[in-house]
Order: structure tokens, then sequence, then C-alpha cells
């Protein structure tokens, strides 16, 4: 995995009128797709707002009452759509909010999906971020409210946390722009194929448990080729989530 990052200055890319465009809720004819996605309370609506330049379009996911934004941006003339994921605490899909965020991760096939985190509140956060790297491979992690964090006391050693868990780490202050140039040009490593991640994933699965998943993940991948992570959607099977067993059964999301 490459993890370098560039420093931001005022000579980069970003700075640069036909490097970086707010498109606001224009996002026709974009290149990629970014998924927001962080437990309630880490600035997450303030890092889309520095992404987009919007004060939330908000509408509803189809079918739901559950509240989603989306914006645009163009950097280096791609242009990326960007949606703001309802905040969850979980992916295990109790609530519609963690429902419809899953299944945009799963089924959606974004081309990046940023994960904001509170620094202040690190290890209580990172619970979503292992569950949302079983789902996908391509996936930044953004240490926001670092400005908070710092009149605590708290230091985190970014580098050690980008090698265990095998994704970026970029530390941002959003409600200052802070760290927003350098999220913006991740973005676009990682959407470009520059960066490669390889996420941390679940090991050590007692035998018997990873035999039946092997078994179910060659049958999901015989019956339905173009389904993504498998082994995932197969681990939920054997938990019994009866929503992925009727989008199976539907065709929903396939």
């Amino acid at each position: 995995m490459e993890t370098k990052i560039k420093s931001a200055c005022e000579t980069c890319a970003y700075f640069n009128a036909e490097g970086l465009k707010k498109l606001g809720i224009n996002t026709e004819n974009f290149d990629f797709v970014v998924a927001l996605a962080g437990n309630p309370n880490t600035g997450k609506s303030t890092v889309f707002n520095a992404l987009t330049g919007l004060r939330q379009h908000t509408g509803n996911w189809p079918g739901k009452t559950v509240t989603r934004a989306e914006g645009g941006f163009e950097y280096n003339t791609q242009k990326y759509k960007l949606v703001d994921l309802p905040g969850t605490y979980s992916l295990l899909s109790t609530s519609e909010d963690e429902e419809a965020a899953r299944d945009f991760i799963l089924f959606g096939k974004p081309n990046v999906t940023v994960i904001v985190a509170d620094a202040n509140r690190l290890e209580r956060n990172l619970n979503l971020v292992l569950q949302i790297l079983e789902i996908t491979d391509k996936a930044v992690l953004c240490l926001n409210l670092m400005d908070e964090a710092k009149r605590n006391n708290i230091t985190i050693d970014e580098r050690s946390l980008a090698r265990d868990l095998g994704i970026p780490v970029v530390p941002t202050s959003a409600r200052y722009n802070k760290g927003i140039p350098e999220l913006i040009q991740t973005i676009s490593e990682i959407a470009n194929g520059t960066i490669v991640c390889k996420p941390h994933r679940i090991k050590n699965v007692p035998e018997n448990i990873e035999k039946a998943v092997k078994t179910l993940t060659a049958k999901i991948e015989k019956e339905f080729p173009s389904i993504p992570n498998s082994r995932w959607i197969a681990f939920r099977l054997l938990e019994g989530d009866a929503h992925i067993i009727n989008a199976l059964k539907s065709g929903e999301f396939v």
C-alpha cells in the first residue's frame, strides 16, 4: 500500500482554479463516486461542505425516510460525485440509517469511501472503520477534529495507524479547511489507482466457519458473478441477515 501524501502548499493543484472546482449540487457526468461515511458528530457534514461548497442539499433515499446529501467537486479535470451517507455506529443493519449506509457501500460500488472519524474518540470510531474495511478495498480515513484533539493533548501516530489499517490516514480540521487539500489529493490517487489499499480484514476464523464461508462464497460468485464482496455477503448470510437474504432473492442490488 502506498500511503505517501504530498504536502499541500499554495502552488499545489488544490489552490489552482483549474485544479479544484466546487460543483455544489451539479453531479452530472461525473467520473468517480465518493461515499462519505462515519459516526454521528464526527464533523462529517463539515467535511462534505468543505469539499462541495454546499450547506447540505438534502433528499431521501429511495423508499426510505433516511436523509441523504449529494454534491460534487472537480479536481484536475475529473468530476467527483460525493454522497454523504447517514451517520451510523455500525453496518449491522439494525436501523434504516445503517441499512442505507451499508447498502450504498456494498452495492453502490463507490470508487472511494471516505471514513470520517473523531480524533478525540478514535477507539470508539474504529468499530465502524473496521466494518467498512471488510466491505471495500478503496477507502481513506479522514481523522477529523484534530484541532480539538490538540487542545485535549491527544496525539495520534497517523503512520502507524495507516500501516495497521492498510489505508491512507489524513488528519484534518475541516472547519478551518486544514487537511482538506491532502484529503482531496488522496481521494484522487485512490480513485485513479495511484494508491492501492490493502485493508485490514478478519483473520483467524475458526476452521469450520472458514470452510462454510468459502463454500458459500463460491456459490454466490457462481450465481451472481457481478456481485461485489461475496465473502462479506457469505458471512452475513451465515448470520441470517434477513435484508441481505431478501436482496439476493429479489435481485434488488445485483
